[in-house]
């Protein structure tokens, strides 16, 4: 009988074994044997890059693996999207990215992946809010409501500044005019640093922009900060109020900053790089270098961002049909 039982388990775990492709199975059991290349689909200088040069330069070690930073950018970060999406499932290309994901296959009507289909999610890595800034030498403008009340006596006259459309910080102004129900003309620019320096010289009159970016100008005083972005307030600008708290409510843009690789990579690759990447956010170095930029660590599981990701395309996609936003 014990050998009957025996022999039926063998049968069993052989068949099993049997359904899983050989090379997955091997290329799981020994990885990373080679390093791992990590595109940032936008040029190196901001955020995103900053997190992922960060966290692989730790997650490397912890691995015995160098991950190589290649930045891909051009086209709203599609170029890079699209590169990771045809790469090989081995575990050996993963991809930093962000709202892009949730946004661009509305904003793009050929869209050559599919965010959804294409990618493996790994992890929510952190939120960096945006801020609505304002030169500060405006001294009338001192609050939220400030802003609205001057857009509502000059409709279609007031501008904000973003660095470039379809990024979270155009997406920001556009949630900021459907909820506050104003009319501001959007001025894209092609990145955050010349969108700021012609607010600092009065081209503009408002920009959403990254705490990463604004914070230095904030601090020196040149740029005043209304609202956060997030629902709740930021551990970098403490003193500043959300936008809820500001006045418009149901306003919560979160830009956040994930990892994915591409579809089919092992689901036991996708956990290792899942759990060395939370560890690594754990490091109290690697915590205080974040906040240095005012990203706010996450850490999440496969599942929780593929939940994310939904929640986030529904809502983007709502708010993109509504104001009839395209980028080709």
């Amino acid at each position: 009988m014990q050998r009957r039982h025996g022999l039926a388990a063998l049968l069993a775990l052989t068949a099993s074994l049997a359904g899983l492709p050989g090379p997955a199975a091997a290329q799981a059991a020994d990885w990373p044997n080679r390093p791992v290349r990590w595109v940032v689909p936008f040029p190196p200088g901001g955020a995103m890059d900053a997190i992922a040069r960060l966290l692989g330069d730790k997650a490397g070690k912890a691995l015995g693996q160098t991950f190589v930073i290649e930045n891909r950018a051009g086209a709203g970060g599609n170029i890079g999207a699209d590169a990771v999406a045809k790469a090989p499932a081995d575990g050996y290309t993963i991809m930093i990215t962000s709202i892009g994901m949730a946004t661009n296959k509305p904003l793009y009507q050929k869209l050559s992946y599919d965010p959804v289909k294409d990618f493996a999610p790994i992890s929510l890595l952190a939120v960096v809010p945006n801020v609505l800034v304002t030169n500060a030498t405006q001294p009338d403008v001192r609050s939220v409501a400030d802003v609205i009340a001057a857009a509502r006596k000059a409709p279609g006259r007031l501008t904000y500044a973003s660095a470039g459309n379809g990024t979270s910080i155009h997406l920001a102004g556009e949630m900021f005019t459907s909820l506050a129900k104003i009319d501001m003309v959007h001025v894209p620019y092609k990145g955050s640093g010349p969108a700021v320096a012609d607010l600092l010289g009065g081209q503009v009159n408002y920009m959403f922009d990254s705490i990463t970016s604004a914070r230095p100008h904030i601090q020196s005083g040149k740029l005043r900060a209304l609202a956060v972005t997030t629902a709740k307030r930021s551990r970098s600008l403490p003193q500043v109020p959300t936008m809820a708290e500001a006045g418009v409510a149901g306003y919560d843009v979160s830009p956040w900053f994930a990892v994915f690789a591409p579809a089919g990579t092992p689901p036991a690759i996708v956990a290792r790089i899942q759990k060395v990447l939370v560890d690594t956010m754990r490091q109290p170095e690697v915590l205080e270098r974040l906040e240095a930029i005012g990203a706010e660590p996450v850490g999440s599981t496969p599942e929780a961002l593929a939940a994310h990701l939904a929640r986030e395309s529904a809502t983007w996609s709502q708010l993109i049909a509504e104001r009839g936003i395209r980028l080709d």
